[in-house]
């Protein structure tokens, strides 16, 4: 018995600690796969399936390993999940010498200085700002960490939140006169004094993309790095080493201003004028955009005449603006921080201009009231592999989703970590027995029109067999959830929930708490979302997630597959695909003693050639496509939980 397996034994220390702990071959594998990996100091990839108990595995021998660890999750939720919850038991029982701290981005944080600077010309905020400005003040009298996640009172998007928490543009480092007292920096403190640091995908990019310039100091440096949810790292990798320049960054930055005038430099008329102007030409670059929220190319969009004109009056305003601030500079910290900012943002403004370059998708989003531009790479590989390759630590990517019918090629072409080990472990669960995947006969094809009839008569088939569980319906577009939740609640009384109605962890445990209630979704709900038991019986998914065609950074990556010579369907756009389908398959048996059905309405996974690997990448679930033998297998578990 190795030094490792004997912590997953049913006499061990970690046994007694957790309740309900019993031993699982794959946690063990993959337990003293990793600790071989910390030993050679070399990069491993882990895919492993839904019951494996992955967490674990990369815990203990991260616990029992001599050197420092940073542990990076998908999502803050996961984050808080795996400090609060999984590791304090574990360290207790495995390692309780070790030193354990939670490290989040910037913008989690009170901004003492912030809060202080806008409480004094509060009657300058709107009423709801002010309301939510009384609730921080009262909180951050009793804070000891200053996470803004203890903000229970506030939703997860309060419009107070950008008032009193900082941005890289708008802090003021060492010159901030709270710096001692402030919550990001103690926060920095704790981590490089901690063995094990705890951070989300985001921060960990956010700081490698700093590093690449020579100021990333947020992360400390590790002897072992375990990234959880590793599938998410392309994409999230590609927007930090990218460029991109908002209408709000720019219009904060002009507030800003306005509120220094009355404040701080109240003989600066002139800048009052140019915050204004500013702000008139912001709000008429959102005007020659579409009204309604989309991405599109930018490097076409910007062809015309009154997009150039609209552009052409946010650089004159910009530089204007900033020529102002010139001649104040020395008279106030937050000023010159200010004037800081705008020369920055106009480097890259006039950057994201020049969209003749190769190597990148220009393209823009838009909100209701605000744009943003981007110049994305189209590949990672080359900075990330190289930023492993450097590294002396040992390298962990693991998640229940990496690899397509036991291949990693994909995800390691992607990062650049070729040279990985990669260990595919099978989930413990019985799936031929616990779970059923039904492709319908007879559907129309996605695209077509009767599609929502179809879909609207399986979901309402699905409730009417299912009324003692709950039924997720996963969509690839909001389009089509909007259309079928209006004409869902039209037919049923059973307790419906839509995505974009309220926060998502409110309406999850409102979904839960009814036990048979239909939740509609879209990307969000295809992977996290962990529901236990009756309350989940039946996923129902409306299409393949393909990504959308008219996708501007997916058709850069297409065009750029082509100029390399390879098929662009096959290397861009079918693994993504694979992965987000096994992500949303993955939510319905989280248990050994859960039972449901899987619902896939599209005819293209049978009908394709590639609907194999499709398949050959879902679990083993008992397969039919026999919609009334779905239903039968369903109303089963139904008159089980009745009994």
């Amino acid at each position: 018995m190795t030094a490792i397996s004997k912590h997953f034994q049913p006499d061990s220390a970690l046994a007694q600690a957790l309740p309900g702990f019993s031993p699982r071959p794959a946690q063990t594998e993959m337990a003293e796969a990793i600790a071989t990996t910390l030993k050679s100091k070399g990069q491993l990839v882990v895919e492993a399936e839904t019951g494996t108990g992955k967490t674990y595995a990369y815990l203990v021998p991260i616990l029992l390993s001599k050197g420092s660890a940073m542990i990076s999750t998908g999502t803050k939720a996961l984050q808080e999940q795996l400090f609060h919850r999984d590791l304090p038991a574990l360290r207790d029982a495995v390692a309780p010498h070790k030193q354990v701290t939670l490290l989040k981005g910037r913008s989690n944080y009170l901004c003492i200085h912030r809060l202080q600077q806008n409480s004094a010309h509060a009657a300058e905020l709107s009423k709801t700002v002010q309301k939510q400005l009384v609730e921080v003040k009262r909180w951050s009298l009793r804070t000891e960490d200053g996470d803004v996640a203890g903000l229970a009172q506030l939703p997860e998007d309060a419009e107070v939140l950008p008032h009193v928490t900082s941005t890289v543009d708008n802090c003021l480092g060492r010159d901030c006169p709270v710096y001692e007292d402030c919550y990001l920096v103690k926060a920095r403190k704790r981590a490089l004094e901690a063995d094990i640091v705890v951070v989300n995908h985001h921060l960990f990019f956010a700081d490698m993309a700093l590093k690449d310039v020579g100021f990333g100091e947020l992360i400390p440096t590790a002897d072992a790095l375990v990234f959880d949810e590793a599938h998410q790292l392309p994409d999230i990798a590609s927007q930090y080493f990218g460029e991109a320049i908002g209408s709000r960054q720019l219009q904060e930055l002009a507030q800003e201003a306005k509120v220094l005038y009355l404040t701080e430099v109240k003989d600066l008329r002139q800048l009052d004028k140019a915050a204004d102007k500013l702000l008139t030409s912001l709000r008429d670059w959102r005007l020659v955009f579409p009204a309604d929220p989309q991405r599109g190319n930018w490097r076409q969009f910007q062809q015309q005449d009154n997009v150039i004109e609209a552009a052409r009056m946010v650089t004159e305003s910009l530089e204007f603006f900033r020529d102002v601030m010139k001649t104040a500079i020395g008279r106030n910290q937050d000023l010159d921080a200010c004037y800081e900012r705008c020369v920055e943002f106009i480097h890259t403004w006039h950057w994201l201009q020049q969209t003749e370059r190769t190597g990148y998708s220009f393209w823009y989003e838009t909100t209701p009231r605000h744009v943003v531009l981007h110049q994305t790479p189209l590949q990672v590989a080359d900075k990330f592999g190289g930023f492993v390759a450097k590294s002396d630590a040992s390298w962990i990517f693991t998640s229940a989703t990496l690899a397509i019918n036991e291949d990693f090629k994909h995800f390691t072409r992607l990062l650049g970590i070729q040279q990985a080990q990669t260990l595919c472990l099978p989930s413990p669960f019985a799936f031929a027995e616990q779970g059923m995947l039904c492709v319908p006969r007879f559907l129309p094809q996605p695209h077509q029109r009767e599609m929502l009839d179809a879909l609207l008569d399986i979901t309402t088939q699905v409730l009417d067999a299912n009324p003692n569980g709950g039924t997720f319906v996963l969509f690839t577009s909001h389009r089509m959830l909007q259309l079928v939740a209006e004409r869902l609640a039209q037919v049923t009384d059973r307790p419906m929930f839509v995505q974009g109605t309220v926060n998502k962890r409110e309406l999850l445990a409102d979904f839960i708490a009814a036990g048979n209630a239909v939740l509609l979704g879209t990307a969000s709900f295809w992977e996290g979302v962990d529901v236990r038991g009756q309350a989940l019986t039946c996923v129902i998914i409306d299409k393949l997630p393909f990504g959308a065609p008219d996708d501007p950074l997916l058709q850069a990556r297409i065009e750029d597959c082509r100029l390399r010579g390879a098929d662009p369907f096959s290397q861009v756009q079918l693994p993504p695909a694979i992965i987000a389908l096994k992500q949303g398959a993955g939510r319905l048996i989280r248990d050994r003693s859960d039972r449901g059905v899987l619902i896939v309405c599209d005819q293209r996974i049978v009908t394709r050639p590639y609907g194999k690997l499709f398949v050959g990448s879902l679990p083993p679930l008992k397969r039919t496509r026999d919609l009334q033998q779905a239903l039968d297998f369903l109303r089963t578990i139904n008159g089980e939980a009745t009994a």
